[in-house]
């Protein structure tokens, strides 16, 4: 890879940083990615990428082509189900919506988490990922340069860009800002069901080719196929933060927490939807839901700056996350290969500059996306979210 005038750093091995560094690639511009992880993570299930999100994000890394084969656009496909069974909605049946083969990627073609990471890291040379180190803290070095602290002991100096892409809990924000993420108010119970094809076909009939949805007060189910064979589900609470440790359910022992979980608080839903979680056996992890407040900026700090959830960190329940963090890598990215490929001692440009007005741009951008978020959240935990969700299905279709 060519000389860049530019030492670059991005902490963190997620879609976003990935995105960034496919891109910072694509442009020949060198960095170097430290991850606190020993390897690549698998978490999440299936996602979405939408025309002026992900996919545009992809585009700018030179990666559509691979993703248009690993992805799955016959999955783009919702099921809608009222509290107490009644199906709303099928996009697998009734609802279904016939689209031409030249048009299966301008919706939201799902794509498994694990996939597009492969994809992704396929994309950026191994050696300019670190795995294993953890970042303890970031300096200010020698001159407008950054040292990064490792947990290992270890240091990495002379930075002249560091870029947080390492989630809720982000080290590198605290130098921008000292604002942590607050609870959302939703807790819950992430479950899997494996190879579902031959283990259980019920499961794979009523969750259908895509996500099938359950809303209603203070409560969700919400299941999703996965291109690997799975059915991962999640069944949501609107719940105080200390729920997972207080609520008295020893999540140790996974099949009696789901029995409990389920007489407890979901005991009046309609017999499928029951079975749906009691029937997803191969997991179970609880979670508690963090989010940074709608809004969230800090003052331009010039060699260091945010991309993905350490930037704007939602919910889940506008299914927008991972959109916006590679539309930041992409913005950021692009940025970058500007000022490098238009050279340093361009007229009125500088490192700080590029930052501050990629951040501009993302301030509002992530603003407008977390406020759509808090609006689903809401409607999805509403007594009638099921019946709106609906409507706007009815509406957007012209069914």
């Amino acid at each position: 890879m060519p000389s860049s005038p530019l030492k670059i750093a991005l902490i963190g091995a997620g879609p976003a940083a990935l995105t960034l560094a496919s891109i910072l690639h694509h442009h020949n511009i060198p960095f170097s990615i430290y991850e606190s992880s020993p390897s690549p993570r698998n978490q999440g299930g299936t996602l979405d990428l939408h025309p002026s999100g992900g996919q545009l994000a992809l585009r700018a890394a030179g990666l559509w082509e691979e993703f248009t084969k690993l992805s799955r656009p016959e999955s783009d496909v919702m099921k809608v189900v009222r509290r107490d069974g009644v199906v709303l909605w099928d996009g697998n049946g009734a609802d279904a919506r016939e689209v031409g083969e030249e048009e299966k990627f301008n919706g939201r073609p799902e794509i498994d988490r694990a996939v597009l990471m492969e994809m992704l890291l396929g994309a950026v040379p191994a050696e300019l990922i670190h795995w294993g180190k953890k970042l303890a803290e970031v300096v200010p070095g020698v001159g407008e340069t950054y040292d990064l602290h490792f947990a290992d002991s270890s240091t990495e100096r002379g930075f002249d860009l560091v870029v947080g892409a390492d989630g809720a809990w982000s080290k590198v924000r605290t130098l921008l800002t000292p604002t942590q993420p607050h609870y959302s108010g939703i807790s819950l119970i992430e479950l899997s069901a494996l190879d579902v094809a031959a283990t259980n076909p019920w499961l794979v009939q009523y969750v259908g080719r895509g996500s099938c949805f359950s809303f209603g007060e203070g409560r969700t189910i919400q299941a999703q196929r996965i291109g690997d064979g799975s059915v991962r589900t999640y069944a949501c609470l609107r719940v105080p933060e200390s729920f997972i440790h207080d609520c008295g359910i020893d999540w140790s022992k996974p099949d009696s927490a789901r029995q409990e979980y389920v007489e407890r608080y979901f005991g009046d839903c309609g017999d499928d939807l029951k079975r749906l979680v009691l029937e997803s056996r191969d997991q179970l992890i609880p979670r508690a839901l963090y989010q940074l407040p709608v809004g969230f900026c800090w003052d331009s700090r010039p060699g260091v700056t945010l991309i993905g959830d350490a930037a704007h960190l939602m919910t889940p329940f506008a299914g927008v996350g991972v959109n916006a963090a590679m539309v930041d890598a992409m913005e950021l990215g692009e940025g970058i290969a500007g000022f490098v490929e238009g050279g340093l001692e361009r007229e009125g440009k500088s490192l700080a500059t590029v930052i501050k007005d990629y951040e501009t741009e993302l301030f509002p951008r992530g603003g407008k996306f977390a406020q759509k978020t808090m609006v689903n959240m809401n409607k999805h935990f509403s007594a009638t979210g099921s019946e709106d969700l609906v409507k706007r299905l009815r509406a957007a279709y012209g069914n």
